[in-house]
């Protein structure tokens, strides 16, 4: 698929720009991979988070982490597995830990299961606070990995099981993500992906519902900044 890339300035922070850089793609690293790399400073340290994919079989979960480690190194990022079932009521470890590195790649897979991951772990908070302070952290995405940043995931259950959570932790969901944004992310729109056909039903719940929405095709990025 040919590149097709969009970049969003957010210009909201008063006084001196202290930002953290988002990278949210539809799938995979996008049209264009070398953007990626492009945000990060001297740190190129990065984070891989693959607990969207928990509810999985153990070694498929391990296959997941390969490919996206392999993918990582392709754009000579240093890339480390990070597990957040380690550090399930040790936020302050993961705090430590995590500001150690540049950024993070969060991949997809069920953004409920993404979300109480966050949740148990505390790097929601992580994110909302700490890491909101530190300059050129960057934090890239994709799929359910994009999603989970948003307020609601009101709507994503018409497209990933909400009861996988109780597979992957044996605990109901939440539904609400990160915060970083009002509206919600809608990845695959339109696309060559398994999900596609289930997004133009979640699209159309949101035009029934008022609630605004961006949907992204395989391909398409959004790259931002939360100051």
């Amino acid at each position: 698929m040919a590149e097709n890339l969009r970049q969003h300035e957010n210009t909201s922070s008063i006084g001196k720009k202290i930002s953290m850089k988002l990278y949210l793609s539809s799938y995979k690293f996008g049209g264009n991979p070398q953007q990626f790399p492009a945000l990060f400073g001297d740190n190129k340290k990065i984070g891989l988070i693959c607990n969207a994919r928990d509810f999985s079989p153990e070694e498929e979960q391990l296959l997941k982490s390969q490919e996206e480690l392999a993918g990582l190194l392709e754009l000579d990022l240093q890339p480390e597995v990070i597990d957040l079932r380690e550090y399930f009521g040790k936020e302050k470890d993961l705090k430590i830990r995590i500001e150690k590195l540049g950024g993070l790649w969060v991949r997809g897979g069920n953004v409920f299961v993404l979300a109480l991951a966050f949740k148990k772990s505390g790097l929601d908070n992580i994110l909302r606070n700490a890491l909101r302070l530190k300059k050129d952290f960057v934090y890239g995405g994709f799929s359910a990995g994009i999603c989970v940043l948003q307020k609601s995931l009101k709507g994503i259950e018409i497209v990933d099981d909400v009861t996988q959570t109780q597979v992957a932790y044996g605990e109901d969901a939440i539904w609400e993500g990160v915060g970083f944004f009002d509206y919600t992310l809608v990845p695959h729109f339109e696309s060559d992906h398994p999900e596609s056909a289930a997004t133009n039903i979640e699209v159309e719940f949101y035009k029934k519902n008022g609630i605004t929405y961006q949907t992204l095709r395989d391909g398409e990025v959004i790259i931002t900044e939360i100051n």
